[in-house]
């Protein structure tokens, strides 16, 4: 089977799973999902399923990334806020989305690979940043938009700062040791709105810049 009718078949799938937003789906059409998954698993880029990387990471299903990305309501002048970039797959799609989106990394090995691919893409609105998730990117702030790809016991209440009134965040939060719920949160002039989506499922968000043999910090 082609590529070509690899991707058909996604987007397909992910149109019959409601997603109906042309600009998302044309994001995921456009942006090459083989480029941020490792060789070995190469034959099933265009699947829609969840697949390992490095560092003990994922890159999402599809079906997740553009659900996530659909609900996030991102507009073209949107300034994206990313936590967890992992592969880079997310924030390549939110690329074709928004104005402008800051990306933050705990793990600097996945971070490097993610810049390269950026480059190899040509995309020069996201910023990146190795960093603490917990803590955002305060001197950024605030955001239109703040997306979540990891777990986390509770919202950071540095993240509800940072995003700006009218805006929206998607963030997975544990409900339980075994379950999660996808929750998007609106700021309003009197405070937040919060919204459970979805079952879904995450690595978890942790603290700090993970410290690995040959990082320098």
């Amino acid at each position: 089977m082609t590529e070509d009718i690899q991707k058909a078949r996604l987007i397909m799938t992910l149109r019959h799973h409601g997603i109906r937003d042309p600009r998302v789906l044309e994001a995921m059409e456009e942006i090459p999902r083989d480029l941020f998954v490792p060789d070995t698993f190469r034959d099933q880029a265009w699947a829609d399923t969840a697949l390992p990387i490095s560092c003990g990471q994922t890159i999402s299903q599809p079906y997740i990334v553009a659900y996530m990305t659909e609900q996030l309501e991102v507009e073209p002048t949107s300034r994206v806020l990313e936590i967890g970039t992992g592969s880079g797959y997310q924030a390549a799609i939110l690329s074709k989305l928004a104005r402008r989106v800051y990306t933050i990394e705990r793990h600097r090995h996945l971070m490097e690979d993610a810049r390269r691919k950026f480059e190899q893409l040509g995309l020069t609105n996201i910023e990146t940043r190795i960093g603490d998730g917990y803590k955002g990117w305060p001197e950024a702030a605030p955001f239109d938009r703040i997306i979540v790809t990891a777990a986390a016991p509770k919202v950071p209440p540095a993240l509800l700062d940072q995003l700006a009134e009218g805006g929206i965040m998607i963030i997975p939060v544990d409900s339980g040791p075994l379950y999660q719920n996808l929750v998007r949160i609106r700021r309003t002039a009197d405070g937040f709105e919060r919204e459970k989506l979805i079952p879904v499922r995450f690595v978890p968000m942790l603290p700090g810049i993970a410290r690995r043999k040959g990082d320098d910090n």
